[in-house]
């Protein structure tokens, strides 16, 4: 049985991804986990804690028990939801449980409405999406889980043998019966011998897929992605990460907020 790990920081972004979580896991007949992870809190010497560690826990329980209700209502009981609250460091805790349950994919929000949950909920997104090695989808505010037709794969056409996650993509177009849109998004043009050679390869391995390549020519990347997403209905866009990589290369640079934190559709990150 696939599960599907919902992180929620409780924020309304959190349930909106919660939602889109619980939807997914009915389509795909998975078990739908969520998790809250408690920052630990910082104690002075001489002054007594107004807030102990198991109240912090306790409410955290009380309000992740009263999600999982709302969730089942929604759902009609048609999944198994399963509840979490673990105190420490966000990343730590989460590949922990990712580590146990070994999942199908986490399920995060990617933009708050206050400015905390921008900030710290959308760092969290960013740093799961470079560092954990399961897929993690990031929900942008307000979009609905709905069949996922057209999925997008944001390539760079650069050692496509070393870089595609071959399994995890095999199993998201077969699992939602979609078709395959091969984003280029390299610098070279796409009569360059290295990015012929290159997307050949990549055809070959897809090939069963039966994708469609294109190439854009955008030197903002995340702009030029949201574009041809927009433009072609696309319900689900996956990048790649890798040391050096598409993903590796947008998280260093400062407006890949724009794509992974703004994005108008959900983003996976896939990783080898």
């Amino acid at each position: 049985m696939k599960t599907i790990i919902l992180a929620t920081d409780f924020s309304s972004t959190a349930l909106n991804a919660a939602n889109y979580a619980a939807d997914m896991a009915v389509a795909i007949n998975a078990d739908l986990h969520l998790l809250n992870i408690q920052k630990v809190p910082i104690y002075y010497n001489d002054i007594p804690p107004v807030t102990t560690t198991e109240d912090i826990i306790g409410n955290a329980e009380e309000i992740l028990n009263e999600l999982k209700r709302q969730l089942e209502r929604k759902t009609g009981n048609a999944i198994k939801i399963t509840t979490e609250v673990e105190m420490g460091t966000f990343f730590t805790e989460l590949n922990a449980v990712c580590d146990n349950l070994q999942p199908f994919a986490v399920v995060m929000g990617n933009q708050g409405v206050t400015n905390a949950e921008r900030i710290f909920f959308g760092s969290h997104t960013i740093i799961a999406m470079k560092n954990l090695r399961w897929p993690i989808l990031a929900i942008p505010r307000g979009v609905k889980f709905a069949n996922i037709k057209k999925i997008g794969l944001a390539c760079d056409f650069e050692k496509v043998v070393d870089k595609t996650p071959m399994n995890e993509i095999e199993e998201l177009v077969k699992i939602f019966n979609a078709r395959l849109f091969v984003i280029n998004t390299g610098p070279k043009e796409a009569h360059d011998p290295e990015m012929i050679f290159q997307s050949g390869l990549l055809q070959v391995m897809l090939g069963d897929m039966k994708p469609q390549f294109h190439f854009i020519n955008n030197k903002d990347i995340d702009e030029g992605l949201m574009d041809f997403c927009e433009k072609n209905n696309i319900d689900l866009l996956m990048v790649t990460h890798k040391r050096h990589s598409l993903l590796d290369k947008m998280i260093q640079r400062s407006h890949t907020k724009h794509l992974i934190l703004h994005s108008h559709i959900p983003v996976m990150a896939l990783h080898e």
